[in-house]
């Protein structure tokens, strides 16, 4: 009974670390494509390639985790590294991945942030939605009232989103824009329960070194897919030229792309951080609750107006986040 409440006191912990982590990148990641953007950047696969480029990083905890069970267990440890099983489904959901990269920064090319609450409130249904048919997700009363609470604030911050168009960029491409955005957020939100259904079907102990495996795996398969539209496009020998135009200058440009890929890869890894320590439910309703935060960073960064309906948002975000752990922690008391 001891170690089981030690280990439940850990997973709080690692929750608590990786929705810090994840916090870093929802607020952080769509400011970045968007200043990449804004400032003179204008390729999409260069953009989708660094929301996944950073996950060599991976390998860092990953090596600092396999020093440690080595010294707590003994050097003559035997490390069970991820199955193929594992490795095909991982390998498949990144390519998936790479995809929701590019259609996201599609969006994000002809978009506000501010837009990006159209992307949240779809991507959190689809969340529900897979996680009930998927991962069969017993809904409770205090999850359906944060899911519809949190949509109808996100709902709020799109509503005058048609009035946010940027200068320059014309009806056809931001309805174009538009879509992307609903299709990334589609597929985002049935990728979630994808990798829970994973850790579910692994058919190995799911240890934290397992779930940054997989991490990596999924984060490879994306950015080879994203290399391979780079190639196509021929966006690496437009890297050089891009940078000498861009209007923050060229050291600045090469400094966006780095903090970029390393932000993009704190959401990631942050994300199915919360996905093993509670769920895939609980990874969407985070990213629907930081929503507002990174508003408020649009407001500051960019001069995005912040409407009453922003207002209204925040309070109906803080509402249904509360809800959901409130309910989480009833449930855990029973």
């Amino acid at each position: 009974m001891e170690d089981q409440r030690v280990s439940t006191n850990m997973k709080r912990i690692l929750l608590v670390i990786n929705c810090l982590i994840l916090s870093v990148g929802v607020c952080g990641g769509p400011l970045m494509v968007r200043l990449y953007f804004v400032e003179g950047g204008a390729k999409i696969w260069l953009s989708s390639w660094l929301q996944t480029g950073g996950w060599p990083l991976t390998l860092v905890p990953l090596v600092i985790l396999y020093f440690y069970r080595r010294k707590i267990k003994g050097s003559d440890t035997k490390f069970y590294f991820i199955t193929p099983r594992v490795f095909v489904a991982a390998f498949v959901i990144g390519i998936a991945l790479g995809l929701d990269d590019f259609c996201y920064s599609w969006g994000g090319s002809k978009l506000p942030v501010s837009t990006s609450s159209l992307l949240i409130s779809v991507q959190l249904a689809f969340t529900a939605i897979g996680a009930f048919f998927i991962v069969k997700l017993k809904f409770t009363s205090y999850s359906i009232n944060a899911m519809v609470v949190l949509t109808v604030g996100a709902v709020l911050l799109g509503i005058r989103a048609n009035g946010d168009r940027p200068e320059g960029v014309t009806s056809g491409e931001y309805i174009v824009g538009f879509v992307m955005t609903l299709l990334a957020a589609a597929l985002y939100g049935l990728i979630l329960p994808c990798i829970e259904l994973t850790y579910m079907k692994a058919k190995q102990a799911l240890t934290a070194i397992l779930v940054l495996e997989i991490q990596l795996v999924m984060c490879f398969a994306a950015t080879a897919f994203c290399t391979v539209g780079m190639i196509v496009n021929k966006d690496f020998q437009a890297i050089s030229r891009e940078a000498k135009q861009y209007n923050l200058g060229e050291a600045r440009y090469y400094t966006v792309l780095i903090w970029s890929a390393i932000i993009w890869q704190c959401f990631y890894v942050g994300a199915i951080g919360v996905i093993y320590c509670s769920s895939s439910l609980m990874s969407g309703v985070l990213l629907a609750v930081l929503l507002p935060v990174t508003e408020l960073l649009a407001v500051i960064f960019f001069n995005e107006k912040f409407s009453g309906e922003k207002g209204l948002s925040l309070f109906l975000s803080l509402w249904g986040f509360v809800s959901y752990v409130y309910g989480e922690y009833k449930q855990a008391e029973e």
